[in-house]
């Protein structure tokens, strides 16, 4: 049995497979809140229980390994996440399945992602540009949930390899004088501004007190993030003029650091759009100026016109992908897996 998860600093999605071959079936999953946890371990022993009490009748097999998307950059063994409340560590996590280190396997949740998209239908995918895609060429994903997370899924000549990026923390680029102007605005409160602080779901609430302060709602009180449902909601039934000019400039700038990535990573096989804004968003997306915004890169705007876009209609695309690489580690003997 395989256990995969798809940690998140909203919720964390946990499954277990059975094995068939190099292909895996879904026993059973479940959905924890991680703000209610005060630990991962707690999550995880929670989530063994519910297999044991779910799958008693059923000849349990035995864990075999485990796989875990997680947001943020693992090194040595341990995560480190800005949004997540408590420590990540294979060490602690083999010790509660009682596993080989070497069987918990933390990838960084968009390489997650990328693994998972040839696990993936066609029905799972909405193109927002058809384009012209190279099959061999480097592919990019990009996510805004929580935080904003970059991956780029590189061809080695023989099959693409994907590879982490911590693009979210990179620096805020302001592209006209509107955007200055946010970014002094912010830089009264932040020592710096991340692409993460615009392009995630706290985002919203900023460019709402940017564009009138004067026009508070009822989440306003509440953590940042908790904000962008309200105002995504309220564009979309047009109760609000400020929250409407939110969503759009936002999808505008959402869609033109998108086109930074496929320019840093030379995109050319395709750019997918992950998490779960994309999705609640997507009646604005494909209506809206993001593949404008995508492509306007001077020079190279006939070129990046050409990549195709697509966002993932299936947020287990995290959970497959680190399934299958938690397979490909015990079903591996030449250590050839990543």
């Amino acid at each position: 049995m395989i256990i995969a998860g798809d940690i998140g600093g909203t919720k964390c999605n946990l499954a277990a497979f059975r094995e068939a071959g190099r292909e895996l079936r879904l026993l059973t999953r479940q959905r924890y809140a991680t703000g209610e946890h005060s630990s991962f371990e707690a999550i995880l022993q929670s989530f063994c229980a519910t297999i044991r009490s779910e799958l008693r009748d059923s000849g349990l097999d035995p864990i075999r390994a485990m796989g875990l998307g997680v947001p943020g950059t693992v090194v040595d063994g341990r995560l480190y996440a800005l949004n997540l409340p408590w420590a990540v560590e294979r060490a602690s996590l083999a010790s509660v399945l009682h596993l080989h280190l070497k069987n918990v396997l933390l990838l960084n949740d968009l390489v997650a992602t990328a693994f998972g998209l040839d696990k993936l239908s066609a029905d799972d995918f909405f193109p927002l540009n058809q384009g012209i895609g190279d099959p061999h060429g480097n592919k990019a994903v990009i996510a805004a949930g929580t935080g904003l997370g970059e991956a780029v899924l590189y061809w080695d000549g023989r099959r693409h390899r994907a590879a982490p990026s911590e693009g979210g923390s990179a620096d805020f680029a302001p592209r006209d004088e509107r955007e200055v102007r946010l970014l002094l605005f912010l830089k009264q409160h932040l020592s710096r501004v991340s692409c993460e602080d615009i392009f995630s779901g706290r985002g919203f609430r900023k460019l709402h007190e940017f564009l009138d302060p004067r026009v508070i709602h009822s989440t306003f009180a509440e953590r940042e993030s908790t904000s962008a449902s309200e105002i995504t909601q309220n564009a979309f039934e047009k109760t609000c003029p400020v929250c409407v000019q939110v969503l759009n400039w936002w999808i505008d700038a959402f869609g033109a650091e998108a086109g930074n990535l496929a320019l840093r990573v030379l995109a050319y096989g395709g750019v997918f759009l992950a998490g779960g804004i994309a999705i609640k968003i997507l009646p604005m997306l494909k209506v809206s100026s993001f593949c404008r915004s995508f492509a306007s890169k001077g020079p190279m705007t006939k070129i990046l016109s050409r990549i195709p876009i697509s966002v993932i209609l299936n947020e287990d695309a995290p959970l497959l992908g680190a399934a299958h690489r938690a397979l490909a580690v015990v079903g591996s003997t030449s250590g050839d897996f990543l």
